[in-house]
């Protein structure tokens, strides 16, 4: 169950590193963000929603199909949905907002400092112990992001647009954090999805009522990037998401997103011919063998309990 946690986190931070390949070309075109999540969250909506008749979910669980004996009344659930969809929503917001800023890429590689902000959290409110893996894998992880990282002719990062995607980066910290610290985590991740999304585009229907309009996509292209980012970076990602923090925790889940930059990297040289250097390469490896370690930590856990159990240390002689 643990692998297949793993595989699922990873799968969701590819699929959420996509974002760009998607979005750009919509922001290029002259529409606003938040027309963008507008389409986004609405055509994610019926995604998810045929997949949970497919796998037979009720869209409102009873307290007993929640799992508990004493469920809070659903009104408290319900304002658990709301909340969980708003900080989605706002994370997605302000980083489609910070393209606006700074490259794309480098937006991505900024919003990786959500792991950190996980075990913070984890550490700071819950009492977590922080394990040599994961200070291991942050260590690796965020040296590799920043040898990836490369300025405009060495240009100074806008502050506002730093600003805004650091806002990203806490915010989707506080929902990871949360949907395994709620009784979301007991509640199938379907329903929850479909809840967390349908809040979403009431925010962005909010966001397009501020702006005082609503962008129609113009061509074929523009709809096959609103539909592409519903179901990569949206239904897939927080489906992928949600089962992975339930079934390996918060932390690994916020770790395994270290594949969002490395993805828009390969994204860059398959795609758009980029040329990778050195210094590019050994944070690839950087990256990759700190997302192995904390998959192989957890597995070599037990084995390596057994063996020192064989070993047991000597008492002194009194």
């Amino acid at each position: 169950m643990k692998f297949t946690g793993y595989l699922l986190g990873i799968l969701a931070s590819v699929a959420y590193g996509l974002n760009p390949l998607f979005a750009l070309p919509l922001l290029q075109d002259g529409m606003p963000v938040s027309s963008i999540l507008f389409y986004r969250y609405l055509f994610a909506i019926p995604i998810v929603g045929v997949m949970m008749l497919w796998r037979g979910r009720r869209f409102w669980p009873t307290p007993t199909y929640v799992g508990t004996t004493a469920a809070m009344p659903h009104t408290s659930t319900a304002l658990l949905y709301i909340l969980y969809g708003v900080l989605m929503s706002l994370s997605s917001i302000t980083l489609f907002e910070s393209y606006n800023y700074m490259e794309a890429s480098i937006a991505s590689t900024i919003l990786f400092v959500y792991p950190l902000i996980v075990a913070l959290i984890g550490w700071l409110m819950f009492g977590e112990r922080i394990t040599w893996a994961v200070a291991v894998s942050l260590a690796g992880a965020l040296t590799g992001i920043a040898l990836l990282y490369r300025g405009s002719d060495g240009a100074t990062l806008s502050l506002v647009g730093t600003l805004i995607v650091m806002a990203s980066a806490f915010v989707y910290a506080l929902y990871i954090v949360g949907i395994n610290r709620t009784r979301l985590s007991r509640i199938p991740t379907l329903t929850v999805t479909f809840y967390v999304v349908t809040t979403g585009l009431g925010v962005c229907a909010l966001a397009v009522w501020r702006d005082g309009v609503l962008h129609v996509p113009a061509d074929a292209l523009q709809w096959l990037c609103v539909v592409a980012l519903a179901l990569f970076p949206t239904a897939i990602s927080l489906l992928c998401t949600t089962v992975a923090i339930n079934r390996i925790g918060s932390t690994p889940t916020a770790i395994l997103g270290a594949m969002e930059p490395l993805t828009a990297v390969v994204v860059g040289v398959c795609i758009f011919n980029e040329q990778l250097s050195l210094r590019d390469w050994i944070g690839l490896v950087l990256i990759l063998a700190a997302v192995t370690l904390v998959i192989a930590a957890q597995n070599l856990h037990h084995p390596l309990t057994a063996i020192k159990k064989m070993f047991p240390k000597r008492r002194a002689a009194k």
